[in-house]
């Protein structure tokens, strides 16, 4: 038994805030935010929005798409840094307001690699009997984890949520998935802030060397994404479609270059889109799946870095 994706959806938040708009607040400009990073706008959550409000309009896209009653879902995984609450999980409540029962419901934390980490945990249950129709959903609302004074990290991140639903296949649809971490770099890329005894203590703000990650995003990303090449003998031309995590344009086209790809078959949201960390590759994936560029047969590739560091590739055969 394998596993494939059955439908795809995508939910982005009404707000929009362009560069220039932060470009009044603090010192930056649109000219400098797109050179470095290629972002040209954000999606920001309305105040009476939660994650799983996000999760939820993104579900009911992929459920639609992929023509499975909400009822007959029996696994979720939901991949976040940015859950409602401590607990429950925010898979907890998005079962119960999609009004289902079944199967079990449960975060994943890997930060923008999450719902690369989600996909390769459902992808095993379904292949196993152990799930037959799973949603994976990254969710994320960053804008209340940033210090909107602090130019280096605000205009980097948007909200936003992306959905799968994954159902089991007699041919391969989820070729393989390949997961690694190195909890030696937690401190690059982080939020140190926590809640203790009624109280935050320490920043609860995202913290980033920018310069550090960066580099570390271009060598994994290719690497991991080889990984998955060679252990299904695929050359890199054999690629369709490159999915990476939608954080910085100079990322993924380095990343597309040390692959050897053209830039045209690189998936690319992150300038209307911004970094929606765990978000960002099935945002990026219900867009292209919608608007045609990916169609039956085709191999697509997809690659996240994040914060741990996380990171991890999956490969699919559409």
């Amino acid at each position: 038994m394998h596993s494939r994706i059955a439908g795809t959806g995508g939910y982005l938040p009404a707000q929009v805030l362009t560069n220039a708009e932060l470009a009044r607040r603090i010192d930056t400009s649109d000219e400098w935010v797109r050179s470095r990073t290629g972002i040209c706008e954000r999606r920001i959550a309305a105040p009476d929005e939660q994650t799983s409000d996000l999760a939820l309009a993104a579900a009911h896209l992929a459920l639609a798409s992929a023509g499975i009653a909400a009822a007959d879902v029996d696994l979720i995984v939901v991949a976040t840094t940015t859950p409602d609450m401590i607990f429950p999980s925010t898979a907890c409540i998005l079962q119960a307001k999609l009004g289902v029962r079944n199967g079990p419901a449960f975060d994943v934390q890997a930060v923008c690699s999450g719902f690369v980490y989600a996909l390769a945990l459902a992808d095993l249950m379904v292949k196993s009997g152990t799930a037959k129709n799973a949603l994976v959903v990254g969710a994320e609302i960053y804008s209340r984890i940033l210090d909107w004074n602090d130019r280096g990290t605000c205009v980097l991140f948007g909200d936003g949520a992306g959905a799968v639903v994954l159902v089991p296949a007699m041919a391969p649809g989820i070729l393989s998935a390949h997961l690694h971490a190195d909890g030696h770099y937690r401190e690059i890329l982080c939020v140190p802030g926590t809640v203790a005894n009624g109280a935050v203590s320490g920043k609860p703000f995202l913290h980033m060397d920018g310069g550090t990650v960066f580099k570390f995003a271009v060598k994994v990303l290719a690497e991991v994404a080889q990984e998955a090449l060679a252990a299904n003998r695929l050359p890199a031309s054999a690629i369709d479609w490159l999915i990476p995590h939608q954080a910085n344009v100079r990322i993924m086209d380095a990343t597309m270059k040390k692959l050897g790809l053209p830039r045209e078959r690189m998936i690319t949201t992150v300038d209307k889109h911004a970094n929606t960390s765990a978000a960002s590759i099935p945002l990026a994936l219900d867009v292209a799946v919608r608007d045609g560029r990916i169609g039956a047969g085709h191999h697509v590739m997809l690659a996240g870095v994040g914060g741990g560091f996380t990171w991890g590739s999956v490969l699919i055969r559409w």
